[in-house]
């Protein structure tokens, strides 16, 4: 089967999360071809140099500077358009080359096709919009079914149980759900974390960086603010692809561009916290390794998805802390 796996550039999560799909198919004996841009195709190209690569439309965005993202959603409205309708017509045109026998798209709304099998998958079934925006809430929610009912399946890497799962009210729309195809949680660890060995690491504190810029720079400042006084070391995993292989140290604080699943995961299981952006791909990677309990969230400002998210399972750490008290 001749498959094409395609993830949005929005940040590295879309990327890994594809990651052990990817590996599933590899081993099924799959011919598996990767589509995308940015730093989540360059992710993909470093972890599987063999594959093909078809370089798709990219979505150009960036975060404002301030705390709301004042503009930012209204901009993105008009580009995301753009965008679906340059996925459908590169896919049209790539069907008239080459046929795929299935194609995935994580969260690129525009390829779909019906000349093959089309699978969609997101984890925000429910569409969560800021606060001074929910009045467009159910017409978000509306028009996001209408993306993903183009699609032959809904794949939702969560767990089916809407009382006990990762993404919360997030992967659980209600009357949308009938569409979707609970897969459970995806995580690029999991095939990593029964062989690993365990280095003595230096580091008790570790934080892992993604997202759009300038948002992932500040808050790499903030982080090297905080930390480059502290008693302990802390390292700080930049989440900058493709870049030159730099060392940095200020401080206590040693920064490095980016580390390979291999090299990351150790450091994880042996630090008492982890920093990070509570995103959902990395809120599964915390999950299938047990360690959500060391991670201290901070959510994107104005990214209503990950302030829900940030907000949930903060509230399940201290539930989980009573039952110890």
């Amino acid at each position: 089967m001749k498959i094409l796996i395609a993830p949005l550039n929005w940040g590295l999560g879309h990327a890994t999360r594809c990651i052990p799909l990817i590996r599933q198919y590899l081993t099924a004996g799959d011919d598996v071809v990767l589509g995308g841009d940015g730093e989540s195709i360059l992710l993909l190209r470093q972890t599987f140099p063999d594959l093909r690569v078809i370089d798709l439309p990219s979505l150009e965005l960036r975060y404002t500077d301030n705390a709301k993202q004042r503009g930012f959603y209204l901009r993105a409205i008009p580009a995301l358009i753009r965008f679906a309708i340059a996925d459908y017509y590169y896919l049209r045109q790539q069907l008239a080359i080459e046929h795929f026998d299935l194609v995935i798209s994580d969260n690129r709304f525009g390829l779909f096709s019906h000349q093959t099998r089309c699978v969609y998958m997101t984890h925000q079934l429910y569409v969560q919009l800021p606060k001074r925006l929910k009045i467009f809430q159910p017409l978000a929610r509306i028009l996001h079914a209408c993306i993903y009912k183009r699609y032959d399946e809904v794949w939702v890497p969560d767990y089916a149980d809407p009382t006990n799962n990762l993404a919360g009210a997030l992967s659980h729309s209600g009357q949308f759900d009938r569409h979707a195809k609970y897969i459970g949680p995806l995580s690029r660890f999991r095939s990593l974390e029964a062989g690993f060995r365990k280095p003595d690491s230096k580091f008790p504190i570790i934080a892992i960086l993604s997202g759009l810029e300038p948002q992932r720079t500040l808050f790499e400042q903030e982080l090297i603010t905080r930390f480059q006084q502290s008693q302990q070391p802390v390292l700080i995993v930049r989440g900058k692809i493709g870049g030159p292989a730099t060392t940095t140290q200020i401080g206590s604080v040693t920064l490095v561009p980016h580390m390979s699943d291999e090299e990351l995961l150790p450091l994880m299981v042996q630090a008492k916290k982890i920093i990070v952006r509570s995103g959902y791909s990395t809120i599964m990677d915390l999950a299938v390794l047990g360690l959500l309990s060391k991670a201290e969230f901070h959510p994107t400002p104005g990214q209503s998805e990950q302030e829900y998210l940030s907000t949930l399972h903060h509230s399940k750490q201290l539930y989980a802390l009573s039952l110890l008290t």
